[in-house]
């Protein structure tokens, strides 16, 4: 039985119509872009990439099962002079979010 769905089309530039999007403008305005005031363009693009790095990497995700996107990556310490010792991994520090 025929239901009459059809494709919806998408305007290029129109984001507003794409549900991914709309969902990441929401949060981005939501969580950051609210509780802030931007004094120059500068600030505004330190505060964005801040936010940005710890939205893509750190953040819990609803659609991952509220587990972080990239998970947090082990830094090997470099190796010193000496006799061999089995090496112990690091855990990378993560930026801060103020």
């Amino acid at each position: 039985m025929a239901v009459g769905a059809k494709t919806a089309y998408i305007e290029p530039g129109s984001p507003w119509e794409n549900g991914y999007y709309e969902s990441f403008n929401a949060k981005l305005r939501d969580e950051l872009l609210n509780g802030e005031i931007f004094y120059s363009l500068k600030e505004a693009q330190v505060i964005i990439e801040c936010w940005r790095q710890h939205y893509n990497a750190i953040r819990p995700h609803s659609s991952l099962a509220y587990r972080q996107p990239a998970p947090e990556a082990l830094v090997w310490p470099a190796a010193q002079p000496g006799p061999a010792t089995p090496a112990t991994p690091a855990l990378a520090l993560r930026p801060a979010m103020n």
